[in-house]
């Protein structure tokens, strides 16, 4: 049986991911930053739920010497725990910057550098990198989360190069829009972090705060990723990326193929 270690499920990717390999006969380790989300899965009929803040390295350990003694191995390490913090980058101060990185880079990072001894101990594992479209593209406003994921896509491309005599394979997953919290929780990180009403662009803020809901093109489920998932999880040698949902491959085919003052303007339309 496949034995998998999930950051962040308290909504979204990490939930629906954790509920479809679970289904499927995934011995499934999920784990929660929040006391009262660990107390939330458990209710949801997970029993292997763990705390995991992955900016603490002793809870990360925790977590993985738990697994071990119980399971004696892990198979796979999703690294799917971050957020998103909106705002001009004239107007995110360092300090929200460096606290954006925490969680979406040097936490992932912390916990890579954990499970690689105890997978290159075992000889083998797969550890799955949640980046994003915006891994590959930027957006207007959207600098912190960008430049996090840039950040994942780096790192990662070379681990693969620094294990590619092993057969731990690191994989990067570029969601799109995908139904979760992630723009109600950043909506909150906006008016916490940016003094919206002395900015200069407080009036498209204010547009984006008060937009009404609406559906986004090319917007898929949870279960999407989660389907990508199962299948690395299934697969002898999973490929290094997946692209997931139709704006994914869409941005990554004309970041290839227009210029870059053609690109930015393309994004500027959809920013």
């Amino acid at each position: 049986m496949q034995v998998v270690v999930i950051t962040g499920c308290s909504s979204g990717i990490g939930l629906e991911t954790a509920y479809y390999l679970k289904a499927r006969g995934i011995k499934v380790y999920p784990t929660a930053r929040k006391e009262e989300d660990v107390q939330a899965l458990i209710s949801m009929g997970f029993e292997d739920v763990m705390k995991l803040d992955v900016t603490v390295e002793d809870e990360i350990a925790s977590v993985i010497e738990r697994v071990l003694s119980k399971e004696g191995k892990i198979d796979v390490w999703f690294n799917n725990a971050g957020y998103g913090q909106p705002g001009a980058l004239e107007d995110i101060c360092t300090e929200v910057l460096r606290e954006q990185f925490e969680t979406n880079v040097f936490g992932l990072h912390a916990c890579t550098r954990q499970i690689i001894p105890v997978m290159r101990k075992q000889g083998y594992g797969k550890i799955i990198q949640h980046s994003s479209v915006l891994g590959l593209i930027s957006l207007f406003g959207r600098g912190a989360y960008n430049a996090s994921k840039y950040a994942i896509e780096g790192l990662t491309d070379t681990l693969r190069l620094e294990l590619s005599d092993t057969k731990i394979y690191p994989v990067l997953l570029n969601t799109g829009p995908i139904t979760s919290k992630f723009r109600e929780n950043a909506m909150a990180k906006l008016c916490e972090n940016v003094d919206i009403k002395h900015s200069v662009f407080a009036q498209k803020y204010e547009e984006t705060l008060h937009a009404k809901k609406s559906s986004v093109p090319f917007n898929e489920g949870a279960e999407a990723v989660a389907k990508v998932v199962y299948g690395i999880v299934m697969a002898k040698k999973p490929k290094p990326r997946y692209y997931i949902t139709k704006a994914t491959v869409l941005l990554a085919f004309l970041k290839r193929m227009l210029s870059t003052s053609m690109l930015d303007k393309l994004l500027l339309k959809i920013g």
